[in-house]
């Protein structure tokens, strides 16, 4: 039995955003137990850990599902990103974009919106995001490099809440 079968684009397109959201919630469930019992410090080294090895099995799977080879440049990236989980959920923007640069930016993040309304400060996301990020790059293309240009605990501009810069020499 296929439950998908006669589910229409639109319907489809809700199922992956719920089941992104489920997995968000999982993760922010995960990342709370541990900030509570053991403190941020330790929730964020264990939160590192999993990501080192999430963005590389995401990217992967993304690549398979898209019949991509490694090696693609920024142009593969780009279409990545778009296929990650967080861009169900999140408002995400990619600009700058030439053949060997581009900037992304995470313009709305569930992660913080739900802290805020919990009362609980920033998310100091920047240490967890350099291995996600850098991590997904490089399995996309090894060439490629990723740079953080603003995320919590630093500043952010308003309305962007991190934003990566991804360079390859050619």
């Amino acid at each position: 039995m296929n439950p998908f079968k006669d589910l229409s684009r639109e319907e489809l397109q809700d199922f992956l955003k719920d089941a992104a959201l489920n997995w968000l919630a999982h993760d922010g469930l995960w990342f709370r137990a541990v900030e509570e019992r053991y403190g941020m410090g330790a929730a964020l080294e264990l939160d590192r850990r999993a990501w080192e090895q999430f963005t590389v099995i995401e990217a992967r799977r993304i690549m398979k599902r898209l019949k991509m080879e490694p090696g693609g440049g920024i142009p593969a990236l780009i279409k990545a990103l778009s296929h990650r989980l967080y861009a169900h959920i999140n408002q995400q923007d990619i600009v700058e974009v030439n053949d060997t640069r581009c900037i992304f930016q995470m313009k709305t993040c569930r992660v913080q919106e739900a802290r805020a309304r919990q009362g609980l400060p920033d998310f100091p996301c920047r240490s967890v995001g350099i291995v996600e990020y850098s991590d997904f790059a490089k399995t996309i293309d090894p060439r490629i490099e990723t740079r953080c240009l603003a995320c919590p605990p630093g500043s952010h501009p308003a309305g962007t809440w991190c934003a990566w810069e991804f360079t390859i020499k050619l």
